[in-house]
């Protein structure tokens, strides 16, 4: 049985919890979030606590409900802290010419190719980009929806990964780069 399972859910104030037809959803102050949830995972509101138990009268197979059985806990854990508290992201860009503004939920990027990069975000994501003379310029993305806001880091961070030579690309604040040495002149 899955020990991140069994851990049960504490609803804070001000997030409600609603379950039919095998979809969860969770409202509260900074959104609304949705999630299917799978029939051999039986969801149970209590005490103000969200617990999750495997129907052992499904046909699924059991290690498939064990995996369930924590997966759609974690998904549903992170519906409730999104819809209280949020999530937040911050890219920085490391390189000489590279910057980044915003016009709304567009962002534009100029990350040294001839022309800029365009992003639309969904109206879910908000985006404030700090650029401060000589500092690295930073993106900061907030969501409810940690999924969606993961995937847009994914997509930024996909416009210029982080290369080891120089430690130049999209990085996520604080993040380190190991660093590899470069070609070494041969002794003759």
């Amino acid at each position: 049985m899955s020990r991140i399972g069994k851990l049960p859910i504490v609803i804070p104030a001000g997030v409600e919890i609603k379950q039919q037809n095998g979809i969860v959803t969770v409202k509260g102050p900074k959104g609304e979030l949705t999630q299917k949830v799978d029939p051999s995972i039986l969801m149970k509101v209590e005490n103000g606590e969200v617990i999750f138990e495997i129907d052992e009268n499904s046909p699924v197979n059991v290690k498939q409900k064990q995996a369930f059985h924590g997966l759609y806990r974690s998904l549903v854990h992170n519906m409730v802290v999104g819809v209280s508290e949020g999530f937040k992201k911050t890219l920085e860009l490391v390189g000489v010419g590279y910057r980044v503004s915003n016009q709304g939920n567009i962002i534009e990027f100029a990350l040294g190719y001839t022309h800029p990069i365009f992003i639309q975000l969904p109206a879910e994501v908000k985006v404030e980009t700090k650029s401060e003379r000589n500092q690295n310029p930073i993106i900061m993305l907030e969501s409810c929806d940690k999924q969606l806001l993961g995937q847009i880091c994914a997509k930024i961070r996909s416009f210029r990964k982080p290369e080891p030579y120089k430690g130049k690309g999209v990085l996520f604040k604080g993040e380190v780069i190991r660093r590899k040495s470069g070609k070494s002149a041969s002794a003759k």
